[in-house]
């Protein structure tokens, strides 16, 4: 009951105008996120377009055997996480992907930065590209929502700080010489240049944890995706920008 209380209270009202990660972002990188032909991202979007129709597992069976066209999945990115009535509980996107490979394909799950996975999630995620966030607050996931906002201001590791403190309290001030984001998961998979490489929402995640000298959350974990949840949630009216590109 307190849990529910809890998410009431924050996701009753709507969210202030938030700033995407690509307004914080330099001109020559926005230029880059711009233009398909020099997004690094499309790399893994051309591999997903290949993969897309490729028989895999025992089944011998494609993405395009249920889905036919990618962009027949048009606005799925843009409300995931989501309720999984069968597992009772929240799913991530690329925990999605994961049961159509087990359940439809006959074929093994993949972590989410597998060059198959990422390949995968960036064309999913292309296809809500421009839609606006909807992630629902209500009902079954209010509590997960709850836990996911518990944790982003959860003070953790040797540093003593918590995602607000950087993502909140601090944001649009400067660390090391570049600014501090929202932290909106609007992007990913996403090309991160200090990676030279495109990497999921679970990367990020690690290495802020890392960052901060805390025990990072393993991918599929219940804490992982809760936060994933609530950043997508806290992110309601953004719009997706898959593959994005950040510094």
């Amino acid at each position: 009951m307190i849990r529910l209380l809890l998410a009431a209270l924050l996701f009753a009202s709507p969210a202030l105008a938030q700033r995407s990660g690509y307004d914080d972002a330099s001109v020559q990188t926005r230029a880059m996120q711009d233009d398909d032909s020099a997004n690094p991202g499309f790399l893994w979007v051309r591999h997903g377009e290949e993969l897309w129709s490729q028989p895999t597992g025992t089944a011998g069976k494609s993405c395009a055997n249920c889905h036919n066209a990618p962009d027949t999945l048009r606005n799925v990115a843009a409300r995931y996480p989501a309720w999984d009535a069968t597992l009772a509980r929240p799913i991530t996107l690329v925990q999605r992907i994961n049961r159509c490979r087990e359940s439809h394909q006959g074929t093994t799950a993949l972590a989410p930065d597998n060059d198959i996975m990422l390949a995968l999630s960036a064309l999913v995620g292309l296809q809500s590209r421009g839609t606006k966030i909807v992630v629902a607050n209500d009902g079954p996931l209010a509590p997960f929502l709850a836990d996911g906002a518990r944790l982003f201001r959860q003070r953790q590791g040797q540093l003593n700080l918590s995602c607000a403190n950087c993502h909140d309290d601090r944001a649009g001030q400067r660390l090391g010489g570049s600014i501090i984001p929202e932290g909106h998961a609007n992007g990913y998979p996403q090309y991160r240049l200090e990676w030279q490489g495109l990497g999921s929402f679970n990367r990020r995640l690690r290495s802020c944890l890392i960052g901060v000298r805390a025990e990072p959350y393993g991918p599929a974990s219940a804490e992982a995706v809760a936060i994933e949840l609530y950043l997508m949630q806290r992110a309601g009216g953004l719009t997706v920008e898959t593959p994005s590109v950040r510094p």
